[in-house]
């Protein structure tokens, strides 16, 4: 699976430091997409963790993210002096149902329909199966 294209839009109001607001749109949006693919967190039946480090626990690096393209939208707010607003939500917020909506509407011929994540291509693989009739 590889991400083709990922846009984000967003405002947060007047735009101070353009090169710090890329970078925590750019972090936020790796960190949903890592919510949505790569990172689960797994217990036993004792409810004792399994998931114990970074082998077992996946998180996305550069290799697995997109190119990200940002779009500022500035609206001044006027709640302010200086008319800011947040920043890093843009990024973060949307990522994650972004990412499992793609693969649910390439999957709709399939009848895939997606009700968690992450995703793994294992899980993927059993909602064809499931959604198709195949065992």
């Amino acid at each position: 699976m590889k991400i083709l294209r990922y846009v984000v839009a967003h405002d947060c109001g007047r735009l101070i430091n353009p090169l710090l607001v890329d970078g925590q749109i750019r972090g936020g949006v790796v960190h949903g997409i890592g919510n949505a693919l790569f990172e689960r967190a797994v217990y036993d039946e004792q409810a004792q963790p399994l998931t114990t480090n970074y082998a077992d626990y996946l998180l996305p690096s550069a290799p697995e993210m997109p190119r990200i393209e940002i779009v500022h939208l500035e609206q001044p707010s006027p709640l302010n002096p200086i008319g800011v607003k947040g920043a890093g939500e843009g990024g973060t917020i949307p990522a994650a149902a972004c990412i499992i909506s793609a693969i649910e509407d390439a999957l709709e011929p399939f009848g895939v329909k997606l009700a968690e994540h992450p995703l793994s291509s294992e899980a993927i693989l059993a909602a064809i199966r499931k959604g198709s009739g195949r065992p």
